[in-house]
């Protein structure tokens, strides 16, 4: 489990696949994980045809509010989790670009999703979920609403400040100014892009393609074409990118179980 700033993901694992869940973290992450496993346990009961009572025999927990979750057999980094999830869901990459709720990190790997090197932004929200969140409220709009709203624009609006605070002002300046929502969430998208860019060149791979974007921000397919606009690289999303950090703890629990 992936107890995050905002969401909470639970993976279960059973040595062939994986089905995975995810809840907003709420204020007490060990109330939300505990529903959550009451609920996935349901669920494959009865995607079974009820015919298996499934039973946990190891939890690995990461993120944030993993300190908070004292059932768990283990507590474990992000950016080891991380690492073996993103080499599970695409075993071709070497560098992971994972933007969650307050931070983002740039991760290393090698062949065996094996932690090399990583960078991270923790000390502020920008180029995080939380930079869009409080940036799409400015303007009126959810955030899923952001990844679909500026495909179309061409000469996106610069958004100077990188600061949250400063940003929510500018936008709200901009909109005064009559500039579209559209042209100022594609200027917003390409600021994280090149926050996150700069923060990870070190890291960048010599091979095309070997790039996995992420965390619950990967949902946003502008982003990531922003990205590899300013990467000049591929950047990989795979269906359960959201649930990297999630499904590494899970890999991790089957290797100390087995």
């Amino acid at each position: 489990m992936d107890a995050g700033s905002t969401a909470i993901k639970v993976a279960f694992y059973n040595g062939q696949e994986f089905h995975c869940w995810q809840k907003p973290s709420g204020w007490s992450p060990r109330e939300v994980v505990a529903e959550m496993l009451e609920q996935a346990k349901v669920e494959l009961f009865e995607k079974s045809s009820k015919t298996i009572d499934y039973e946990i025999d190891k939890i690995y927990a990461t993120g944030y509010g993993r300190v908070s979750l004292s059932f768990a057999d283990k507590a474990l980094t992000e950016i080891a989790c991380h690492g073996k999830g993103a080499s599970y869901l695409a075993p071709s990459a070497s560098l992971i670009i994972d933007i969650g709720g307050q931070d983002a990190k740039g991760i290393a790997i090698n062949n065996k999703g094996r932690v090399v090197d990583f960078v991270m932004n923790d000390k502020c929200a920008a180029g995080t979920g939380r930079f869009l969140q409080v940036t799409a409220h400015a303007l009126g709009l959810e955030v899923a609403d952001l990844a679909g709203i500026a495909e179309a624009v061409e000469d996106p609006q610069p958004i100077n400040a990188m600061c949250t605070v400063f940003a929510e002002s500018e936008v709200i300046g901009l909109l005064n100014q009559g500039v579209s929502r559209e042209a100022i969430v594609a200027g917003l998208h390409l600021s994280v892009a090149r926050r996150v860019a700069a923060m990870v060149a070190r890291l960048l791979p010599r091979e095309k393609g070997s790039i996995i974007f992420t965390g619950g921000v990967s949902r946003n397919r502008s982003i990531a074409k922003a990205l590899e606009k300013e990467l000049g690289h591929f950047v990989l999303v795979p269906p359960k990118a959201p649930y990297a950090g999630a499904i590494g703890a899970a890999l991790l629990a089957w290797e100390g179980f087995n």
